[in-house]
Order: C-alpha cells, then sequence, then structure tokens
C-alpha cells in the first residue's frame, strides 16, 4: 500500500492568518496546529541558512510521532559548491537535520537553473550522500532531464523531483522506490492558485505514478494567501481513499 504525504513547502507565513491559522494563535504554536492538518513538511528555510540544533529538537518534538519531514538542503552545497567538494558542508547539515531523528524522511536537493548535466559530477556527489535516507534532486536546467540522469538516479537509489511551474512541467519519471512531487504554482510563481480541474489532472497522473511505489511527497510550494493549504487539501481529498 502506498504511503502518501502532502503538505506545503514551509508553513511560517504571515498572511496565512485568518485563513489557515486562527488570528491569535502564537507562532509558536504554529507547527503543532498545522502538523493537526497534515501529516509532512518541506523545511525551506535550511536552503538559506543552517538552522539551529534547539530549533531541529523544538521541530522534533512538536509534531505527532507519525509526522515527516523533507529538508532541503543548503544552498551552499548546491549553489555555491554545486555539489564538488561539499563532504565538510553536506556532514554538518546531515548531522543538524538527523536531530529530528526518525521524523527526517527525504533530503532535497535543489540545482541552480544555470548548473547544466555533469553526470560525473552527480555520481561523484551521489557516492557520498547518507543511507538510507530518501534523497531526491531537483533539477532547474532542462539539459539534466534526459535518459541518462534518470539512469544514474536509479543506479544510486535517488529520487527524481517532479515539479510543476507556470512556464514548465518536468517529466513525469520515477527513478526509485518513492517519488517527489512540488508544486510551484499555476499561473503565477509561487503566487497562484492551481484549479480543481487541474489537479484532477494531477490526481489522473499520481495515481497512475504510485502504482508499486512505497511512498509518495508531495508538497505546495505556492504559499501565498495559502493557496498552498488550499490545493493540498484539495488534492488530498481527491487522492481519497488512496491517500
Amino acid at each position: 500500500m502506498t504511503e502518501f504525504y502532502i503538505g506545503t513547502s514551509g508553513w511560517h507565513y504571515e498572511d496565512w492568518i485568518g485563513i489557515f491559522y486562527p488570528q491569535n494563535l502564537p507562532k509558536t504554536k504554529w507547527l503543532g496546529f498545522y502538523s493537526q492538518h497534515f501529516n509532512t513538511v518541506e523545511l525551506n528555510n535550511s536552503f538559506y541558512h543552517l538552522p539551529t540544533e534547539k530549533a531541529f529538537k523544538n521541530w522534533q518534538v512538536s509534531v505527532p510521532a507519525e509526522f515527516r519531514y523533507s529538508v532541503k538542503v543548503s544552498r551552499f552545497i548546491t549553489h555555491i559548491k554545486r555539489l564538488k567538494n561539499a563532504e565538510e558542508a553536506l556532514g554538518k547539515f546531515l548531522s543538524r537535520s538527523r536531530l529530528l531523528e526518525d521524523k527526517l524522511e527525504v533530503l532535497l536537493y535543489q540545482l541552480p537553473p544555470q548548473m547544466k548535466i555533469n553526470l560525473e559530477t552527480l555520481e561523484a556527489f551521489l557516492t557520498q550522500t547518507p543511507q538510507p535516507l530518501h534523497q531526491v534532486f531537483e533539477f532547474r536546467n532542462k539539459t539534466w532531464m534526459v535518459d541518462s540522469t534518470f539512469e544514474l538516479l536509479k543506479k544510486y537509489h535517488a529520487g527524481f523531483c517532479i515539479f510543476d511551474m507556470p512556464d514548465f512541467t518536468s517529466p513525469i519519471v520515477s527513478t526509485t522506490k518513492f517519488t517527489y512531487i512540488r508544486f510551484h504554482g499555476s499561473h503565477g510563481l509561487y503566487s497562484s492558485s492551481y484549479s480543481e480541474e487541474e489537479l484532477k489532472s494531477w490526481t489522473r497522473k499520481i495515481k497512475h505514478l504510485a502504482k508499486g511505489l512505497e511512498s509518495v511527497y508531495i508538497y505546495f510550494n505556492n504559499d501565498a494567501e495559502a493557496f498552498a493549504v488550499q490545493n493540498a487539501f484539495t488534492l488530498r481529498q481527491l487522492l481519497s481513499p488512496v491517500a
């Protein structure tokens, strides 16, 4: 039976107040409230700076036992180092992320749009990455979206991140026992809602893709005006009773 994890990319958004979060709910209670409605979240502030040990420990105890985190890997590793000579930085990032304990589920590597395909670099990096954590790569440059990339990911049991943006949808491909999908906005990047018809179309694709997989992770990154929350609720309902 495929496990579905459906949530949003981040949870700490002021414009969700009154739409999702109750008006007078303290910010320190937001994650606990969120975890009552979703079974996963994608930690994305870790992309910009490494959160403190205290923050990771607090996130670990603030959610139910069955809740799972996906953690976006530091841009220092993906955008500055570009996966090269990143052993020390990756080790530090992992030691901090592992404070989430068994609630740490996936590491997301989002590569920069300017970074074109380089399978040697990717393979060298994959030999250093941790097991048995799920790992997934979001390639923003289209040169990566070829069979040789997919085959390399399969070799190392790493995931290909399927994503949807206003001007582009990646190939809908699964390279391992799980799949990972990010929704960045229908018409405006991070700032537009998906219609029910668009989500129904995605539901059919996801159900087909999920056959035989252990798990599916889906995150909405269109956080403006709580579109992500609304779309996540709708997709979860459409995927029922699968999800």
